[in-house]
């Protein structure tokens, strides 16, 4: 017996077959242009480093030092010349570094003393200070040492709260610090340090005073 054969497919229906599966092959595997290779690279790359600063800023965050007057000595405190007061003190100032893993360095420190927010001593130059990981340094600057012209209202002021027994003064630390964590060392950062202090004083005393208000200091970043 002769086998039933099926209809015949002809040439034009088998060439659109091989064209829809070549199609379908190619639509399966898209290929990615050269520059949008390189954006995909970039934003991989940009995420990556994002997420290593985010982990190493949380485990590394830089903590602020912290500074204290604990000690004031007076030399001199003249304030009979209108307008101009010579004077010379020296602080003890305990600064402490609460980081446990950030080391802090200071350069261009200078320190000077205000009264009522105008310098009543000239700014004096400290040396570099090195500031170890979860340590604390005593500084103790002698400040002043030279006449300062100052307004009559700081002038009859002083002598009012000298001949009262307290003054009140303002010691001002100002410098740049960098962080250290291992071999990195971050950019400078400006440090301005305000100590506002309450003194025990009367006029003509000389030597150590009593501090009778010293509370932490005020440091921006």
């Amino acid at each position: 017996m002769a086998k039933e054969q099926g209809p015949e497919e002809s040439p034009s229906n088998m060439t659109q077959e091989k064209k829809r599966g070549k199609g379908m092959a190619s639509g399966s595997i898209p290929k990615l242009v050269p520059g949008q290779a390189l954006c995909t690279f970039i934003t991989i790359l940009l995420l990556l480093l994002g997420v290593t600063a985010l982990t190493l800023w949380l485990v590394y965050r830089p903590h602020k030092p912290q500074f204290k007057v604990v000690g004031a000595s007076i030399y001199d405190f003249n304030t009979t010349t209108p307008q101009v007061i010579s004077t010379t003190m020296q602080f003890t100032v305990v600064t402490r570094n609460p980081n446990k893993r950030l080391s802090i360095y200071y350069d261009r420190l200078s320190v000077f003393v205000s009264y009522k927010d105008q310098a009543i001593t000239p700014q004096v130059m400290l040396p570099p200070l090195f500031h170890e990981k979860h340590s604390t340094v005593v500084v103790s600057p002698v400040v002043g040492g030279g006449t300062v012209p100052v307004s009559v209202e700081v002038a009859n002021g002083l002598m009012m709260d000298e001949a009262y027994g307290v003054v009140g003064l303002r010691l001002v630390l100002m410098g740049r610090l960098r962080w250290k964590a291992g071999p990195i060392r971050t950019g400078h950062y400006g440090a301005y340090v305000k100590c506002d202090i309450l003194m025990g004083l009367k006029r003509g005393y000389v030597g150590q005073v009593p501090l009778l208000g010293s509370p932490e200091c005020k440091v921006d970043i």
